[in-house]
């Protein structure tokens, strides 16, 4: 078997492509995200659900089904639709954090070109 040998040149270029594809950069950006996406989670579920919920008929919002009326084998065809909005607030409002964070943070002047 041959040994893989790492050239200087190898361990330059691999820094190079690090800095100049900003892999860093999207490295920061995913923990950013990632964090911001559990937060704001939490919020939805633990704040703004039970509010829609209350005002839709004061049930919890994952437990919100629309049933069809269609049996098979005895087994209903529901739709889980209060999962649903619950799943699109919580995209809505993750997007939001995570775009006021990159605003305020000046982190998307850091994409641009340098003239």
């Amino acid at each position: 078997m041959a040994k893989a040998k790492i050239s200087a040149k190898h361990a330059k270029g691999f820094v190079d492509f690090v800095r100049e594809q900003g892999v860093v950069g999207l490295a920061v950006g995913l923990a950013i995200g990632a964090s911001a996406g559990e937060a704001v989670k939490a919020i939805v579920e633990n704040f703004i659900n039970p509010i829609v919920g209350y005002l839709v008929g004061g049930v919890s919002l994952d437990q919100q089904i629309w049933n069809t009326g269609l049996s098979r084998g005895g087994h209903d065809l529901e739709f889980g639709w209060g999962a649903i909005i619950g799943a699109v607030i919580t995209l809505v409002a993750t997007a939001f954090v995570v775009y006021q964070i990159v605003h305020i943070a000046k982190l998307d002047r850091l994409d641009k070109k340098k003239d």
